[in-house]
């Protein structure tokens, strides 16, 4: 029996839900390290960890809209309200949509923010969902927002970059379909994609070095969770390789200038970050994840999540929050034994889903189990 070790560093002490998704009014409490929620399919356990995700700049793991959060005959609104205890302390933080109002509010300890990266300050997250099963053999997008929520949890600035630069590339190619395109405005945008790009592919190029570093010397469960081999693959990621950032955004500039003729012909740009991947290697059998077996995928999948809980902590100095949705299902027993022994020893709080008890058995020195139909509503609190 593995004996019962302290608290996380930064942990969510208390979780509210108001109108969201399917809780009309749901409040936990959380009194250990980590939470295994057991409820039958449609009980609204994943539910609960969407709405923790929010508490993250971002839409959240879902990316779904306001609209599609607001429970259905509710008031067409949502809240979620989280006690975190982290590195300032004890704080409340939150998030919701307000009926009539544009956008969603963030909160902390009752006052509005005007952006999501505040919550960073208090709370980073990290998640493991069965939509990212196919990471590995889906499209180089999902693996380039895989990587980016990774930049984000070490550097709450990167979505602005990202959301800029990707705006301008939108612009660029709007442009280009007219047939006489402001030549201004093309030089404009173009310096503007240079430059936010070239910050999003260096920011990325540098989180992904100190990923393979760490994956290299951190703990892999006794070999339970095969060790991933990460690289950036793309002509800026490329350049960046041999050149110093200014130079590359020199070259980028002129390739996009250059190009507007191919791109235009295309209809789209053919160059920059957006077209970059993560490629991701079984490291032991040297062979690209893709072609590795389902349950390799996802014991990879799952130790690369691992190790990004690692990496958040040793760059920021304060554990992440993990969010594993129907993880354990899917791991024999061995590696569900070195995912306990691994959530301990990153000391981070992880919360867990599942329809059954008997796949946590092993948790239950480190994990509260809560059953959702047995969470009585609470008595009063607003958002």
């Amino acid at each position: 029996m593995t004996e019962s070790r302290p608290e996380a560093k930064v942990r969510v002490s208390h979780l509210r839900l108001s109108d969201f998704r399917n809780h009309a009014d749901l409040a936990l409490d959380f009194a250990g390290r980590s939470v295994v929620l057991i409820g039958q399919n449609g009980v609204g356990k994943t539910n609960v960890l969407e709405a923790l995700s929010l508490l993250a700049p971002g839409r959240g793991f879902r990316r779904a809209t306001l609209a599609e959060m607001a429970r259905l005959g509710g008031s067409g609104g949502f809240s979620v309200l989280a006690g975190v205890e982290g590195a300032f302390g004890a704080v409340r933080i939150g998030t919701g949509a307000v009926p009539g109002e544009p956008g969603r509010r963030i909160l902390v300890d009752g006052e509005p923010q005007k952006a999501s990266e505040r919550l960073s300050d208090h709370l980073r997250l990290i998640w493991l969902v069965p939509a990212m099963d196919g990471l590995f053999t889906g499209a180089a997008a999902d693996r380039r927002r895989f990587l980016d929520r990774l930049v984000l949890a070490v550097d709450p600035a990167h979505g602005r970059r990202v959301s800029a630069y990707e705006q301008a590339v939108a612009s660029r190619n709007r442009l280009l379909e007219g047939r006489e395109a402001d030549v201004v405005w093309l030089d404009a945008l173009e310096t503007e994609i240079a430059a936010t790009g070239v910050a999003v592919a260096a920011a990325r190029r540098e989180t992904v070095h100190c990923l393979a570093r760490l994956i290299e010397t951190r703990p892999d469960g006794d070999g339970a969770f095969p060790r991933a081999a990460v690289q950036l693959t793309g002509e800026v990621d490329t350049a960046l390789d041999g050149a110093a950032a200014a130079d590359v955004e020199d070259w980028l500039r002129a390739d996009l200038r250059a190009g507007r003729s191919r791109d235009r012909a295309a209809g789209r740009t053919l160059v920059g970050p957006h077209r970059s991947d993560l490629s991701v290697r079984h490291a032991e059998k040297d062979m690209p994840a893709s072609a590795s077996s389902t349950g390799e995928q996802k014991a990879l999948l799952t130790g690369l999540v691992l190790a990004q809980a690692a990496l958040v902590t040793e760059l920021t100095g304060n554990p992440p929050v993990l969010l594993l949705d129907e993880v354990a299902a899917h791991l024999d027993a061995r590696r569900r034994r070195a995912l306990v022994d691994l959530i301990a020893a990153l000391g981070v709080q992880a919360f867990m889903t599942g329809t059954d008890i008997a796949p946590f058995e092993g948790f239950s020195n480190e994990a509260e189990i809560i059953a959702i139909p047995d969470v009585a509503a609470p008595d009063s609190g607003e958002f």
